[in-house]
């Protein structure tokens, strides 16, 4: 797939890295041509000189066949222009920003943007949202024998009460995160598209989790 990373400090530099290394194209856009610095000398992606939410640059960095994009610059402003002009304009879909400001960040998921603010930011974190059929482990037990995984919902389970999706799935879900606000599971709670959930699975079956849930769908069908 194709990234486009807008800002490349700490966290975009990392990206690129990381992107580049799982075998993914990469063009990395910065105002300053300095910033390239943080790159290795065998970085094989695209280093583009210019502002990020300028559409000419966007271009020029592939944004039309892009598959994702990540604006990480140091500022609140930029990152939400550029994911705006991103989704709106571009119609990419896999879109993150990075806030600074943990209450903006709230407004934007709202809206259909994935934020990470500063307090929960890893590069990983941001992976997650740019290649979501990544498998993602956000805590493991000092046994390794219970994983914590962050799934997010898709069409075919929208709709099903989690507690089916439980029983069906064979899973315990922890908690639900819905438009940037966080819940703990009821009864009556129904799934919707794009929600992110939080599951306690054997840390042995953490493979096979995507296929479970595939076949608790199916299952509901019939």
């Amino acid at each position: 797939m194709h990234v486009v990373i807008v800002g490349c400090g700490r966290v975009g530099s990392a990206l690129a890295r990381e992107l580049v290394e799982a075998g993914h194209t990469v063009a990395i856009i910065d105002r300053r041509e300095e910033a390239f610095a943080r790159l290795d000398a065998g970085f094989t992606g695209q280093k583009i000189v210019g502002i990020g939410f300028d559409r000419d640059v966007l271009a020029s960095a592939g944004i039309q066949h892009a598959d994702a994009v990540a604006a990480v610059t140091s500022g609140d402003n930029s990152n939400i222009l550029i994911a705006r002009v991103a989704r709106e304009n571009f119609g990419i879909e896999r879109v993150v920003a990075r806030i600074y400001d943990p209450q903006r960040a709230a407004v934007y998921q709202r809206l259909g943007i994935s934020t990470v603010a500063t307090v929960s930011w890893t590069t990983e974190r941001v992976l997650r949202r740019i290649l979501p059929p990544e498998a993602a482990v956000e805590w493991v037990d000092p046994s390794a024998n219970v994983s914590l995984v962050e799934r997010q919902i898709d069409a075919p389970n929208a709709g099903r009460k989690y507690t089916e999706i439980e029983d069906s799935a064979k899973v315990r879900i922890v908690a639900i995160s819905r438009l940037g606000q966080a819940m703990l599971l009821t009864p009556a709670l129904v799934a919707q598209e794009g929600d992110l959930v939080y599951l306690a699975v054997a840390s042995g079956e953490v493979d096979g989790l995507d296929a479970k849930l595939a076949t608790s769908v199916a299952s509901a069908h019939h």
